[in-house]
């Protein structure tokens, strides 16, 4: 939905925050403005309430839009234990759809859709912080978050993806070694082996199993033969001490505590466990600027992201990665 015309923030009473220079309101958010479409992977692993399996393992080759709109204005934060400061923001549309399965009329199903807002939030004294990004998302399975982070300075190449484990881990444990070998226990990792707990061959005729024990190949191949001339990098997580996938680091000291994530009760269960708890999400965003064979320039998104799952005493990665391309005009 599309706000009004004539919206805009504005203080309504108090002295209103210090304004920003006009040019670094969004900072590096006023890159994602407009409209990204591309192809992704996504793998997540299912509860299943079978006596054979406790578990399902989904994949599925995906089709994205991604749409990030300005929200006009300062958006004021009072403060109390220092002066007031402005947030400025996008609000986003993130719409996933299975690339293949398809419904009676022929169209592809959707698997994910996330209204959400970016914001750009200046440095602060109390507490005491560098200038950050934050994510805030809501996910009609009923899971909400918040993730802040930092923005990286740009570098003059491609990103530095590094591997992205899948396998399970218990709760609370430490994660398990980069990369994986498939596992023995887990054997629906193994495409090779036939499973009735793994999304069937015909649904995912492009996925490999290289891209099973590590969903960043995804990512290598969408820069593969392309002159990427800077890369600016976003770093988030619903708890930023903690990253288990391979990441720019945070700011010394940088703990970011009002990130989080919230669930409904169903996900969040009672006795026995979870039935499935959003327990972490974190997430690597590059905005790259690219150089065609004729000299013009255009801007390809790509993406990582984490969310632990947790069930049946154990922590179930579920990874998406995407390459989106910014659409003109």
């Amino acid at each position: 939905m599309d706000l009004s015309a004539d919206f805009r923030f504005r203080a309504v009473s108090g002295k209103p925050p210090e304004q920003a220079p006009a040019s670094n309101l969004l900072g590096p958010l006023s890159m994602l403005k407009g409209v990204w479409k591309g192809r992704g992977f996504n793998q997540i692993w299912r509860p299943f309430q079978l006596p054979a399996s406790d578990r399902f393992l989904e994949l599925n080759e995906t089709v994205e839009t991604l749409e990030f709109v300005e929200i006009p204005g300062d958006i004021p934060n009072r403060g109390l234990l220092q002066p007031d400061i402005n947030v400025h923001a996008l609000r986003y549309l993130q719409q996933v759809q299975d690339a293949h399965v398809v419904d009676g009329s022929g169209n592809l199903a959707g698997i994910h859709v996330e209204p959400g807002f970016w914001v750009h939030v200046p440095s602060t004294t109390n507490p005491v912080e560098p200038i950050s990004v934050a994510r805030l998302a809501a996910i009609p399975h009923g899971t909400s978050l918040l993730a802040q982070g930092v923005a990286i300075p740009p570098i003059n190449a491609a990103p530095p993806f590094g591997p992205i484990n899948v396998t399970p881990f218990p709760i609370g444990g430490p994660t398990p070694p980069q990369p994986p070998p498939t596992s023995a226990i887990f054997t629906e990792l193994d495409l090779s082996t036939p499973s009735e707990f793994r999304t069937s061959p015909d649904d995912i005729p492009n996925v490999t199993q290289g891209m099973v024990d590590d969903p960043s190949i995804v990512l290598k191949l969408g820069v593969q033969g392309k002159n990427v001339v800077s890369t600016a990098t976003l770093v988030i997580s619903t708890d930023p001490t903690s990253f288990l996938v391979p990441s720019p680091p945070m700011p010394a000291g940088t703990n970011f505590p009002g990130s989080g994530l919230s669930n409904i009760s169903f996900l969040q269960g009672t006795a026995g466990g979870p039935n499935a708890r959003a327990a972490l999400m974190q997430a690597i965003f590059w905005i790259e600027t690219i150089e065609d064979s004729d000299g013009r320039f255009y801007l390809q998104l790509q993406y990582q992201q984490l969310v632990v799952l947790n069930f049946n005493n154990l922590s179930w990665p579920h990874v998406s990665v995407a390459t989106l391309i910014k659409q003109r005009g």
